[in-house]
């Protein structure tokens, strides 16, 4: 199969039947074997409906169905693993992105050689105020952490080689940093895309003011995660080590004061005090070490997600 396109939605059944139109009208102007995975994250109106009516009229519309919302990383998730197309491409059930872009970005993936390819929406239809300058600080706070030169890492619009999305594991929040993800797992050639950003045609955003903090947060830990997941005990051996070590030269000091002045007590100095408690906390940081080594080397999948219904999609 040439091309998947997965499709997370939330509440789009007015966009759903105008969307997969123009995909297929894309699709099949270039004859490409395909695939459309909906993957619909809780909606609450007639979204699986019209979804199921899709499906009647193009067999190449797949579903998935959740039972409750668990966010956009969750539906990615299960797309990725839904996936069969040689190139995969996401993109928002919204109307924003646009199904042209689709032969461009698959050549830049099929031909061009590049593991992912990255939309750039470099010119949005967005409140300025509300999400085009905390996106810019967003994104140029993950450049700096992750070394990463793209431009826009949130955006919805992306392309992958097959063996990307088989090889990350997509989970909380973490769709903002795919890329960051595919670089930590050895994708090193990640490309971008100035792409079409459109003014929302149907329905509300769903994203709130919380998003940049828990962006933020995310990143913090993708960054961890992916350079002491594999071994925690260069992190906190380490710092554990450092404490220690403060603790037991504050606890030698205070020794070799008392055996040159005996008259000079040890246990009524707040140095004494500062010197056990770092003790305690550099221990307990080792043994944290420990722990996460264990966890790390016998942990299962983390992804259990109740899903309701699908239509198309082979059982594992």
């Amino acid at each position: 199969m040439d091309l998947s396109l997965v499709i997370p939605l939330l509440n789009e059944e007015e966009s759903l039947p105008e969307l997969c139109a123009w995909i297929e009208r894309v699709v099949n102007e270039h004859g490409y074997t395909y695939e459309i995975i909906l993957v619909d994250d809780g909606s609450t109106d007639d979204s699986w409906r019209v979804i199921e009516s899709l499906r009647v009229q193009n067999n190449h519309i797949k579903g998935i169905r959740f039972q409750r919302n668990y966010g956009k990383s969750a539906a990615l998730n299960e797309g990725f693993k839904a996936a069969q197309g040689d190139v995969v491409i996401t993109m928002d059930a919204d109307m924003q992105d646009s199904p042209d872009e689709i032969p461009e970005l698959r050549k830049m993936i099929a031909e061009d050689g590049f593991d992912m390819v990255s939309g750039w929406k470099k010119k949005r239809y967005d409140n300025t105020l509300t999400k085009n300058i905390p996106s810019k600080f967003f994104n140029w706070a993950t450049r700096r952490a992750s070394k990463i030169e793209l431009h826009d890492f949130n955006c919805g619009l992306k392309a992958y080689k097959k063996k990307v999305i088989k090889s990350i594991e997509v989970y909380g929040e973490m769709h903002r940093y795919i890329p960051v993800l595919a670089k930590w797992s050895g994708f090193r050639k990640i490309g971008e895309k100035v792409v079409e950003h459109r003014a929302r045609k149907y329905g509300t955003t769903k994203f709130g003011w919380e998003r940049f903090v828990n962006g933020f947060l995310d990143l913090a830990s993708i960054m961890f995660v992916g350079k002491y997941g594999k071994r925690p005990m260069h992190l906190f051996g380490l710092i554990g080590t450092l404490f220690f070590l403060i603790g037991f030269a504050m606890v030698a000091y205070l020794v070799i004061a008392k055996i040159v002045d005996p008259v000079n007590s040890i246990s009524n100095r707040p140095p004494f005090y500062i010197s056990l408690t770092s003790m305690v906390i550099g221990t307990q940081l080792f043994l944290a070490g420990f722990l996460g080594e264990l966890i790390a080397r016998n942990s299962s999948t983390r992804n259990f997600y109740l899903i309701e219904k699908k239509i198309g999609i082979e059982q594992a």
